[in-house]
């Protein structure tokens, strides 16, 4: 038997902290019946809903999709706009691995295992995601050197990252410049340009740790080979 939060936790639906606050809200039932211990203890044979919704105990899968532009990073819009989970057709509920932007596009994995989720998530297990970025402006060589010590954003600095220049257009004055990061900050590539008096007029993710959007158009996806589930969780175990 498991914790209840656990369980909802690990089929993807929220983190486990987010699981506690809605049980001690009251919007978590056991078999029909409300729980507010988060000591609860529950088996494969109940039935677990949270917020009217039951959770599923389906296999874990594993989607890549390369997220095209005006699409937006959740499981529902309460603006009526188009979602991730509307162009991937599983035969299961499955949840984004973090947020893209609505205009950024690139390689986005959707899954319903809360575990490998939270993990690939968490700052502490350094997970590389490589995104480019064209922007308004001639980038200098400071400039770039500069984002790759950090920069200060409300307070707090970005770690540091790698840089690459890739395009310096003098007739448009735009820059093409690819970075390899290891946080996950809202806009967070956005405003590390913004802060050096750049404007990003678009953004691609290329790649989350090893994988990449190679052989996908826009709007199209894939399901993750086993090899490369247990290659992502053996990323994950070394980090530790």
């Amino acid at each position: 038997m498991e914790r209840v939060q656990k369980v909802i936790a690990n089929n993807g639906y929220c983190s486990r902290r987010k699981a506690e606050e809605l049980i001690k809200a009251g919007k978590v039932r056991v078999n029909g019946e409300v729980v507010r211990e988060l000591g609860t203890l529950v088996d494969t044979n109940d039935t677990i809903e949270v917020d009217g919704f039951v959770i599923d105990k389906a296999e874990k899968i594993y989607i890549l999709l390369n997220k095209p532009r005006g699409v937006v990073t959740t499981t529902s819009d309460d603006k009526h706009r188009k979602t991730v989970t509307d162009i991937v057709n599983a035969k299961t509920r499955v949840y984004p691995v973090g947020r893209l932007d609505y205009d950024t596009t690139g390689a986005l994995l959707l899954t319903n295992d809360g575990v490998l989720t939270n993990a690939l998530l968490h700052p502490s297990n350094n997970i590389e995601k490589v995104y480019v970025a064209k922007i308004k402006g001639l980038i200098t060589e400071g400039h770039r050197k500069t984002l790759e010590k950090g920069v200060v954003i409300d307070g707090v600095k970005t770690g540091r990252c790698k840089t690459r220049l890739l395009k310096l257009d003098k007739k448009t004055n735009t820059s093409i410049v690819a970075l390899s990061i290891h946080e996950g900050r809202n806009h967070q590539i956005k405003n590390m340009f913004k802060e050096l008096g750049y404007q990003v007029i678009k953004l691609r993710r290329d790649s989350v740790a090893f994988l990449n959007c190679d052989g996908l158009q826009s709007g199209e996806y894939r399901y993750l080979t086993t090899k490369e589930v247990k290659r992502i969780y053996n990323l994950i175990n070394t980090k530790k």
